[in-house]
């Protein structure tokens, strides 16, 4: 069945689409069995080629822009790489953390087994800043092991830098991993949300994106709606939806 993508955002220079849990952005020769992607979903959808601006791992959802030419990308690229944008994540992490802070905690270049085969392993780590609030917190009645409940926990998070599986690695550090994580994160409570509560995602999305729009000169905030397993989730828990002060489109 095709994917018919939510458009979030469009002018004459940019679309922004909600990107769907388990969409690769774009086709990669290490995958190569997949047969939708965003860019090219989105190509055929608006009629028009797209430039991809940034990325999301396949796991995550939420907000993702691309140019509507090239030579819009090769300027708004920098704004990127240079972290004018500010990006606005939420996620379910294991446990409960009760107070906010910012996490300054250096990551190693995380190698692809396959794409970095040849790459130099012993490179410095390099610097990632995280800024994190709890938002909300549950205790569920299943049991992970020594005890009969689970908590967890309503994160938000802003990236300061832009590591490779930053967000996922922070959460791991601080002991919260975020639930869904299979590389860096709890199996059995992957396994809790699977089993018991029908939840086959990474809890990581990209809520926001808020930038000085380079042609027009004025703010631009563009926001993605959660999906239903998120629904059913912040239901089962008794959060707001409100929580997140998400609202779809350009605010």
């Amino acid at each position: 069945m095709r994917v018919v993508l939510e458009i979030i955002y469009q002018d004459e220079y940019f679309v922004a689409v909600n990107k769907p849990a388990g969409m690769l952005v774009h086709r990669s020769w290490l995958d190569k069995h997949e047969t939708q992607f965003v860019m090219q979903t989105l190509r055929d959808q608006i009629g028009q080629h797209v430039f991809p601006l940034h990325r999301l791992d396949r796991p995550t959802s939420g907000v993702l822009v691309f140019a509507l030419s090239s030579e819009v990308a090769s300027e708004v690229m920098p704004m990127f790489a240079n972290h004018e944008m500010q990006k606005t994540y939420h996620a379910i992490v294991r446990g409960w953390i009760e107070e906010g802070d910012t996490l300054d905690y250096a990551l190693k270049v995380e190698l692809d087994k396959i794409a970095d085969k040849f790459a130099k392993e012993d490179k410095e780590p390099q610097e990632a800043v995280t800024v994190y609030e709890p938002l909300a917190k549950v205790e569920v009645p299943y049991s992970t092991g020594r005890f009969p409940t689970s908590r967890y926990c309503l994160v938000e998070m802003l990236p300061k830098t832009g590591r490779k599986h930053q967000l996922r690695r922070h959460m791991a550090h601080l002991r919260h991993p975020i639930v869904g994580d299979t590389s860096h994160g709890d199996g059995k409570h992957n396994r809790l949300f699977r089993d018991d509560l029908d939840s086959h995602r990474l809890l990581l999305h990209a809520s926001e994106l808020r930038f000085i729009h380079p042609f027009t000169e004025k703010e631009v905030i563009m926001t993605a709606g959660l999906d239903e397993t998120w629904l059913r989730l912040f239901e089962t828990f008794g959060w707001e939806v409100s929580m997140v002060d998400l609202k779809n489109g350009q605010r």
